[in-house]
């Protein structure tokens, strides 16, 4: 089932183009990962090398030039500096040209300067590296398979190495730590001063060792407390001058992520690698995220294989609304009308007066945005926007 184009006739198909590799190896499954990953073997990477090249020369890319690229995993800095140079040869032969972002991530761990290096030669712009916590029973509790003390040392190998950004990821409202526990943490991290900071409130998904224990009533959860570390989050970080440009995620100026940025606004993206989603050429869907399975799919000459939908205005439209209320700066409506003219925008009107009446979100300059309270209930908010949508669309 190889892309081919819909009659969406709507959008813009010459916007930032955007793409996303998933290297699936990983040394072990943190309790909180629902992400597609698998043991690496040396047969294994081979494989997965030789399936990257062939989907690659599978995408339709019409002499566009890739604007911003990002490998996630998995832990994509496990790959030997000798197959990350191979990986990006790859990714490289497709760009038309060089990025203006590429970003990797990178687990304290697997940081070595051979690595570092073998990520400059081939043109990465940005680090973002899982810290998570610098307190080793949080780690633990997380199964996270670093210690504070390689938090440090790989942050100290990443700056020497001179990568135009560096984020680091965080996680609060973890079980058994408290307010105390998590400004500590925060403040560790801005005691290194990254470029970028990350904040994510744990989230317990399915399948996951986590979702097991909250199955059992081992761990539990505090809505109340959640929305207090939020707010501390927000003070805390805008205080230290990095500024919130999405519900979770802060930056000093010019450091934002462009590849999520592009992401969120429903621009186009291509996936490669198992599990690896795209919206592109008139499509949306994943690659199956069996390591095997995809290599098999890929030699055939099908890839976006899973919960392949065809691209719509009102698809479109309403995801670009979802997401943009996430973003400080908000959803710009006349711009959205724009791209997407047939989208059920009066019906979507209403329900926007509902929200600004809840006092959830308000229309600022003709941005609709989250107000504070919003920002701490953004998924639920979101749904309802679905919900509206789901309506109008089907009546």
């Amino acid at each position: 089932m190889s892309e081919m184009n819909s009659t969406v006739g709507e959008g813009d198909r010459h916007g930032p183009l955007g793409l996303y590799v998933h290297v699936p190896f990983c040394a072990s499954t943190c309790d909180f990962c629902a992400f597609y990953q698998t043991t690496p073997t040396a047969d294994g990477i081979s494989r997965y090398m030789q399936a990257m090249a062939d989907e690659a020369a599978l995408i339709p890319w019409a002499g566009r030039r890739v604007e911003t690229v990002f490998w996630g995993g998995g832990t994509p800095g496990l790959l030997s500096p000798k197959d990350i140079r191979r990986l990006g040869e790859i990714v490289r032969e497709r760009l038309g040209g060089g990025p203006r972002e590429w970003t990797v991530e990178m687990a304290p761990a697997s940081v070595t300067e051979a690595r570092l290096e073998a990520l400059k030669e081939i043109g990465v712009t940005r680090i973002s590296m899982g810290a998570q916590s610098f307190q080793p029973a949080l780690l633990d509790g997380l199964g996270r398979q670093h210690t504070r003390e390689q938090i440090f040392r790989a942050y100290e190998r990443i700056r020497a190495a001179n990568f135009e950004s560096v984020n680091i990821d965080m996680m609060f409202a973890l079980p058994g730590q408290d307010e105390a526990a998590w400004l500590t943490d925060l403040g560790e991290a801005l005691a290194l001063a990254p470029d970028h900071l990350s904040t994510y409130c744990l989230t317990f998904e399915e399948d996951t060792k986590l979702w097991v224990k909250l199955s059992k009533g081992q761990v539990k959860l505090d809505v109340e407390h959640e929305a207090r570390l939020y707010e501390t989050t927000w003070e805390r970080l805008g205080a230290a001058g990095y500024a919130q440009y999405e519900v979770s995620n802060f930056a000093l100026p010019g450091h934002e992520c462009l590849h999520n940025l592009n992401t969120w606004r429903m621009h186009e993206w291509a996936g490669l690698g198992p599990s690896a989603a795209s919206q592109h050429a008139g499509w949306r869907g994943g690659n199956v995220a069996d390591l095997g399975q995809w290599q098999a799919n890929i030699a055939r000459g099908d890839r976006v294989t899973e919960d392949r939908v065809a691209l719509t205005p009102a698809l479109l439209a309403e995801d670009a609304l979802i997401f943009g209320v996430r973003m400080n700066a908000g959803a710009d409506l006349a711009e959205l009308r724009g791209r997407f003219p047939s989208a059920p925008w009066e019906a979507v009107k209403v329900e926007i007066a509902r929200l600004a009446d809840a006092g959830v979100a308000e229309v600022r300059n003709g941005h609709l945005r989250l107000t504070p309270r919003g920002r701490i209930i953004a998924d639920t908010v979101g749904a309802e926007l679905m919900q509206a949508f789901s309506e109008a669309t089907a009546t």
